[in-house]
């Protein structure tokens, strides 16, 4: 029916199978599709949804047959059926009757009645019959006349015996009904491929609709994390604002309440100066020439008051605190926001956490590894294990069975109580064998520590690191195509060292070094924990 092009027949076809519905159904969204075939697109799917709107919606739907679409469908078939051209009968007189059979051998077309030779006489019964068709011309071979029998695979063609004898006849050539069967065969395997392939897409189209889900939430708690970081910020600020306000009030008390103490003095002394002076006036006026001379000497004397032409108030705001308070208060804001930045870069690493297990058939023979594959220490025996090339055959170290070459990952490493460790991602195509160099330059992202307290990240140049505590969980972030590897000492939340800009080619592997064992000093095992979100 698909072969029967036309603006209804693609209205009334399905978009999965392409073939005109058979038992349509209608989803809640208003599509149609054959019940068959929608349910074979939700077979081993947890959500249901539209193939055409991608609409999700309950696996529970009953989906019930669209009896008037059905009825249309029903319809356009018979008016399809009855716009064929009918096959009549080569033999009947007057009024001819419908043809059952056609004749390859005769070559006619017969009804019931005038087939019945065909059946009985011997010489009939050798001829090949066929379903009555009106085009009986194109079943004959136009060069010999005889019927189209074969099938000549070299130049795919249908051919009479007489052809083999002529131009085909070193090709090779089977019975038509066989070719048939085999095109049969191959459109069935065709149509089960193009089932799977809607198969995998629909499925496809289920990943990326959850994948889409997953980051819309992963986006909102990092939208919550956000707010809370700059409220915490915008709460700092306000209370170091309150603070600066509150001392630049205390200094301007500070001065008004200077200016009042000496504004007191000054107008004491003046009142002081007033009354000294309403003395002398009175003494200059006085007949008395002796009470004269003996006050002259006590009253012409220069008053004891303090010397005010060095005090003054300084009208310019004391500026040093405040600018000592703002310096302050920036490098604590500086150190808040880096703070929470690394707790929030670590929060993130951790949501792309991956369960990681160690490769037998990469440890170095003298590594133990645990059952589960989750712990690795060095022993004092090498271990009888088969040759490998991937294995490493000089360093103590072994990568993970798990490697990745696209996206983020991240994992957890215990180090507590050793004094010395490697730990990092390895590119695939590292070198196994002999000693090996850690940098970017070998394919080795590393931080490593030696002697108990000296920690190196291994660039192409080593990079010394000073950390505040020593920590006892590593945590390891890889971001492929941003080039970044990090990490984090999980305990303090805070930043080991980050390899950035970096240019990943090859699949990554994380790589584990206990390093020697050395007489039992460095004998506890790396061990990759659970990672705690």
């Amino acid at each position: 029916m698909a072969s029967s092009s036309g603006p209804l027949n693609e209205e009334l076809q399905c978009s999965i199978c392409l073939d005109v519905f058979t038992d349509p159904v209608t989803t809640p969204c208003g599509h149609n599709f054959c019940r068959t075939c929608l349910n074979q697109c939700w077979t081993n799917t947890q959500t249901c949804f539209c193939p055409l709107c991608k609409e999700q919606f309950s696996k529970k739907t009953d989906l019930k047959i669209n009896t008037t679409l059905k009825e249309v469908v029903q319809h356009f078939k018979e008016k399809l059926n009855l716009g064929r051209s009918e096959v009549f009968c080569d033999f009947c007189d007057g009024r001819k009757q419908k043809a059952v059979k056609s004749c390859l051998t005769c070559p006619s077309s017969y009804c019931e009645t005038h087939l019945e030779p065909h059946h009985r006489v011997p010489r009939l019964k050798k001829h090949k019959l066929i379903n009555a068709v009106e085009n009986l011309e194109d079943y004959i071979c136009q060069k010999h006349e005889r019927p189209l029998e074969l099938f000549c695979r070299d130049d795919q063609t249908c051919v009479c015996l007489s052809c083999t004898e002529g131009d085909h006849k070193t090709h090779n050539t089977v019975p038509i009904e066989e070719e048939s069967q085999q095109k049969k065969n191959q459109l069935v395997q065709t149509q089960t491929d193009m089932q799977q392939m809607i198969q995998n897409r629909m499925k496809k189209i289920e990943e990326i609709q959850h994948s889409v889900e997953m980051r819309k939430r992963n986006t909102a708690k990092e939208k919550s994390a956000s707010v809370e970081l700059f409220t915490d910020l915008i709460h700092s600020i306000e209370r170091c604002q309150s603070e600066l306000l509150k001392m630049m009030e205390e200094q301007q008390k500070a001065a008004e309440k200077q200016a009042e103490d000496l504004i007191k003095e000054l107008q004491q002394e003046i009142t002081d100066l007033k009354k000294r002076n309403t003395e002398l006036e009175q003494l200059s006026h006085t007949d008395d020439h002796l009470y004269l001379i003996q006050m002259s000497s006590s009253q012409c004397s220069r008053p004891h008051t303090k010397n005010w032409t060095e005090i003054s108030i300084d009208s310019d705001v004391d500026v040093l605190p405040m600018n000592t308070a703002l310096i302050q208060f920036k490098k604590t804001l500086d150190e808040t926001l880096d703070e929470k930045l690394i707790q929030s870069g670590l929060k993130c690493a951790q949501k792309f956490a991956v369960d990681v297990t160690l490769d037998p058939d990469t440890a170095n023979p003298h590594l133990i590894l645990s059952d589960d594959g989750k712990q690795v220490s060095e022993g004092y025996i090498e271990q009888d294990v088969p040759e490998n090339p991937n294995r490493f055959d000089e360093t103590s170290c072994v990568l993970s069975k798990e490697g990745f070459s696209s996206g983020r990952f991240y994992y957890e490493v215990q180090v507590k109580g050793k004094t010395d460790w490697d730990l990092g991602v390895a590119r695939e195509s590292i070198t196994r064998k002999g000693k090996i160099t850690l940098s970017p330059e070998d394919g080795y992202w590393t931080v490593i520590l030696r002697n108990e307290n000296e920690y190196d990240a291994c660039e192409n140049v080593p990079v010394s690191l000073s950390l505040r505590v020593k920590p006892e969980i590593v945590g390891v972030f890889v971001d492929y195509e941003e080039g970044l590897v990090s990490f984090y000492d999980v305990g303090s939340r805070s930043h080991i060292y980050s390899f950035t800009g970096q240019t990943f080619t090859d699949k990554l592997y994380p790589y584990f070094s206990p390093c020697p064992n050395d007489e039992g000093k460095n004998s506890n095992p790396l061990i990759i924990t659970p990672v705690n979100k």
